[in-house]
């Protein structure tokens, strides 16, 4: 009966594990018309990207009604450069973002955006009757017919110049009496006679053709078969050509297709090699349940995708280190549950058992490392701009669908397999147990001691924050004295990188920046690329120059991007207010989840990951640019992933004890094991989040290197100081609370607890 019931055991594993990998079939067919429907970011397929600042003419304040004028004259004439899905985003009360993907002459578009727009009124054979100035400073209106419905009214300035026009028209007879409103009217492509038919729609730029009955001398009204949307619409667009909005450049970013296209493959390339060498790792380390965490993954990645696409998300560069990145977080919910399994495997518990006890228990250091990261990404989200708006956008994603996957999915998956009672006797091949590791406890056999139940690493406390301090003062030197080497981000300027099969040198630059009539702050080489830093912010026609003789010169591949001194103190201030917002967050949730304490130690450790990250950059004199500030709020989110899973296991211990008799040396003592039974997690953790950034690192495209550098100190900090700065300090406040009795703290599990009830169930 026994050996029956083994054998359905594994008829069962044969048929899910093929289920499995048919789904990972699908999955590998699906993904890549999947990824192919995503919209690119201009800096994985090439184009323009332009931030400007609106003002008024006439020198009034922007309202939001003429933001939302200058926005919709913008969306018209990016119809007229032919660009699929353009993104025109209006920030704040002044600003509008422009992002042409794909634009075949960034600077043909950079000339037609910035034109001021030009309202005309011209008789049906173009002749120019009239020009903005006619009618009053946003003169438009939304107005009613005779008959009650929707219309346009005029405000009328110049009423003698608006009655003699009006007047000479009428007369002109039946098929002639008409006055047609133009909206940058281009004299070799626009014409009434071409146009009339579909005057009034996206395709032309004529904007409405009114007849006119006699002359008027007052404020007239353009009426028709208008619905409220094509008035308002007609408002908008009348208004922003009578009262113009002056826009300024404050930055751009111009990035050459072919360049747009290496940095894709390069980071998709990497991308690929993370996931696969992570895989692996995962099926070393935990066997079988490693394989279903690996499906997981791939699954994770396949819905990652599907949401952005559903969502209508740009995929840009950084939107696909977040990505990468997101992968060995997700893989962190598997390694916090697969290592709780397997200590109470090793307790002497059946696998069953063991699994129930260890999904039960790992839930909560799940959520909550979860939230923290999702409380950073939102503040990421909310104050970042552009690409730090990407990285926050993915992270979010990664985030949720990881709470579903690599949790939900993955234990659902195994609990499958372990029903089938083939793995119960099998724990080596499920999850890399030694059998002779595991306790008789009918034979009362104890449990083996941790592997790292001799390191005591309160003993090194002193030597850690001493190296700590050291580095910090160090850094802190060299940036009194030198100062942070600013990418234009935050110094202001412009950025060109230049990607050319011809060798080109330091020397060569400099003396062609020099007969541009520029001179070069700084010019670095990494990989095949060279960058080229001028404090300058050039201009429009500037950028043209620079971008054709590099082209012309090295049949170069060009990206140039330019900052203003205006977006230049916006960023700073906004990266200060994101750090500080993070920081608070923190301390207010891991206060409530867990209290003060551990939440003050939780941020003195975050603090000293961002000291270090900071002061290694000034050591090692790279670039502090906007995706830097990116890499700090992803590690706080993610450092904290690492403390909270120690706090989580030193208030479970300290749960079992009794606070009013518990000794310092005792106290001390439980924190300390508490490190040693996580630390194996913590290695598996970081190796598996450590991968993609060094894969990235290696393979990735220059525009992430600094980016996967902030990863990679911010990384190794993160792991540091969860053992050697956040406990500590957690420690030397709770002294003061030994023998006091603790005030019990919900702990949330995904499975309910039974109540008993006396005579009933115990």
């Amino acid at each position: 009966m026994k050996g029956k019931k083994k054998k359905n055991g594994k008829k069962k594993v044969i048929i899910n594990s093929s289920i499995l990998i048919l789904i990972v079939v699908i999955i590998s067919l699906l993904f890549v018309p999947l990824f192919k429907s995503l919209k690119f970011g201009l800096d994985l397929q090439g184009g323009f990207e332009i931030l400007y600042k609106a003002d008024s003419i006439d020198g009034s304040k922007m309202t939001k009604e003429k933001i939302t004028a200058t926005y919709k004259t913008l969306s018209k004439r990016i119809d007229s450069l032919g660009v699929s899905e353009p993104e025109i985003i209006i920030e704040g009360n002044d600003r509008i973002r422009v992002k042409l993907a794909g634009v075949k002459n960034p600077e043909e578009a950079r000339t037609q955006l910035s034109t001021v727009a030009t309202l005309s009124f011209r008789d049906i054979e173009d002749n120019l009757l009239m020009s903005s100035d006619v009618l009053k400073a946003g003169g438009a209106k939304i107005g009613q017919a005779s008959d009650g419905s929707p219309a346009v009214a005029l405000s009328v300035k110049n009423k003698d110049k608006f009655y003699e026009v009006t007047k000479e028209i009428s007369e002109r007879g039946q098929g002639k009496n008409y006055i047609v409103i133009w909206l940058d009217y281009n004299d070799l492509t626009d014409s009434y006679s071409k146009e009339g038919s579909i005057c009034g729609t996206n395709e032309s730029n004529c904007l409405s053709a009114a007849t006119v009955s006699q002359g008027f001398a007052s404020d007239v009204i353009i009426q028709g078969s208008f619905t409220q949307e094509e008035v308002s619409n007609l408002v908008d667009l009348i208004n922003s050509g009578s009262l113009p909005s002056k826009l300024t450049e404050i930055s751009s970013n111009t990035v050459g297709a072919s360049f747009g296209e290496k940095t894709l493959e390069t980071t998709l390339i990497a991308g690929i090699i993370a996931i696969v060498a992570i895989m692996i790792i995962l099926m070393v380390i935990y066997h079988f349940a490693g394989f279903v965490s690996s499906v997981s993954m791939m699954i994770y990645a396949f819905l990652v995708f599907g949401v952005f696409w559903i969502v209508g998300g740009v995929l840009t560069l950084p939107g696909i280190a977040a990505l990468v990145l997101g992968i060995g977080m997700a893989v962190d919910s598997n390694v916090i549950t697969f290592a709780r399994i397997r200590e109470e495997l090793l307790k002497g518990k059946s696998l069953p058992v063991a699994f129930r006890e260890g999904s039960k228990s790992s839930f909560s250091a799940i959520l909550d490392s979860n939230i923290t990261t999702l409380i950073v990404a939102i503040i990421m989200f909310t104050f970042g701009e552009s690409s730090i708006k990407g990285f926050a956008t993915m992270l979010i994603i990664t985030i949720l669908v990881t709470m579903f996957t690599m949790v939900f999915l993955t234990r659902l998956l195994l609990k499958i397999f372990v029903k089938t009672d083939y793995f119960t006797d099998k724990v080596n091949m499920f999850i890399n147990i030694n059998k002779n590791d595991i306790p008789n406890v009918s034979k009362n056999e104890q449990p083996k001691p941790n592997k790292f139940h001799k390191i005591n690493f309160f003993k090194y406390k002193k030597a850690c924050i001493s190296i700590s301090i050291l580095i910090i003062l160090l850094g802190g030197f060299i940036f009194v004295t030198k100062g942070f080497n600013l990418g234009i981000d935050y110094k202001s300027g412009t950025s060109i990188t230049i990607a050319s099969e011809q060798k080109i040198t330091e020397k060569m630059l400099k003396a062609d920046v020099k007969e541009l009539g520029f001179k070069a702050s700084d010019i670095s080489k990494a990989s095949d690329e060279m960058n080229i830093r001028i404090d300058t912010t050039l201009t429009g026609d500037q950028v043209k120059k620079i971008n054709t003789y590099f082209r012309d010169k090295y049949a170069a591949k060009v990206n140039i991007g330019v900052v203003s001194n205006l977006v230049q103190k916006e960023l700073v201030k906004n990266a200060i207010l994101a750090v500080l917002l993070a920081l608070i967050g923190i301390i207010v949730y891991v206060s409530i989840r867990f209290k003060f304490s551990y939440a003050v130690g939780g941020v003195v450790a975050l603090v000293h990951d961002v000291l270090i990250m900071f002061a290694l950059f000034a050591i090692f004199r790279l670039e502090v640019s906007s995706m830097f500030i990116a890499a700090v709020l992803a590690i706080i989110g993610y450092s904290i992933n690492d403390t909270i899973v120690s706090f989580d296991r030193i208030r479970e211990n300290l749960h079992n004890e009794d606070r009013k008799k518990l000794t310092e040396e005792k106290f001390i003592e439980i924190c300390n094991r508490s490190i040693q039974e996580t630390f194996t997690r913590t290695i598996y953790t970081t190796v598996t989040t450590l991968l993609p950034v060094v894969i990235l690192l290696i393979l990735g495209s220059r525009g992430i290197f600094n980016f996967n550098m902030a990863m990679l100190f911010g990384l190794l900090a993160g792991t540091y100081s969860s053992i050697f700065i956040a406990t500590v300090i957690f420690v030397l406040l709770e002294k003061k609370n030994l023998g006091k009795k603790e005030k019990a703290k919900k702990v949330y599990t995904d499975e309910y607890e039974e109540k008993k009830i006396k005579g009933i169930n115990c």
